[in-house]
């Protein structure tokens, strides 16, 4: 099993990934983390293989925070799972060791994705002793996963803003409020928000008002 920690700020965010990851053949989340501090105690108590690692927390940004734990000899690896999205951050998070760069929100068929590539990349380098030419390009070509598929999942410019603004949110959200925060009609907020719903990236989850009437509400998918 590959042990693996998810280190993010927010705690419903972290549960959401870790309960993902419990799902994937061949992981087990050991913990979850939501400061660079907490992430530098749990990787000494707990051992994990493989970091779910955010950029943005409170008291360090995660790509420092890895590349001190490697540099203080935790033999660990780490896919970045941020909503930065700036091309110089996905550099840095390259030149400071990440395996893979999840950009928030993703859906779990994505994070499953990475995460069979990284577990087969792992068996096929722990079971080499010497690297040749022809073994180096082996691992290389097993740490990709396939372009199309990638680019399959990626969303309408409007459709992510609303996204990403009920990932974002501390509570479940309807379309007037998804309507009034990326500056929609609520017909247009709702369109969006029952396909997400059909894409598997959110859930309902309905909400009783004043009138005792039930209220279309979405929060993000947990898995």
């Amino acid at each position: 099993m590959i042990r693996t920690l998810v280190v993010d700020d927010d705690f419903r965010v972290a549960r959401i990934h870790a309960s993902r990851v419990a799902k994937i053949e061949g992981y087990e989340c050991v913990g979850e983390a939501h400061t660079a501090a907490e992430a530098r105690e749990a990787v000494r108590r707990l051992k994990p293989d493989l970091l779910l690692l955010d950029v943005y927390l409170p008291d360090e940004d995660g790509i420092s925070l890895l590349r001190s734990l490697q540099g203080a000899g935790e033999k660990l690896d780490a896919v970045m799972i941020t909503a930065a999205r700036d091309l110089e951050t996905v550099r840095a998070a390259m030149r400071g060791g990440a395996v893979y760069y999840l950009v928030k929100p993703f859906g779990f068929e994505q994070l499953q994705t990475q995460l069979e590539a990284y577990r087969r990349w792992r068996r096929e380098a722990e079971s080499r002793t010497i690297a040749d030419q022809a073994t180096v390009d082996q691992l290389f070509n097993l740490r990709r996963t396939s372009a199309p598929a990638q680019s399959a999942r990626r969303l309408p410019p409007t459709m992510q803003k609303v996204l990403d603004l009920v990932v974002q949110a501390s509570e479940p959200l309807g379309a007037s409020e998804i309507a009034s925060g990326v500056g929609i009609s609520r017909p247009t907020a709702q369109r969006y928000l029952s396909e997400l719903e059909r894409k598997g990236l959110v859930e309902l989850h309905l909400a009783y008002g004043t009138t005792g009437r039930p209220v279309n509400t979405y929060l993000p998918r947990r898995g």
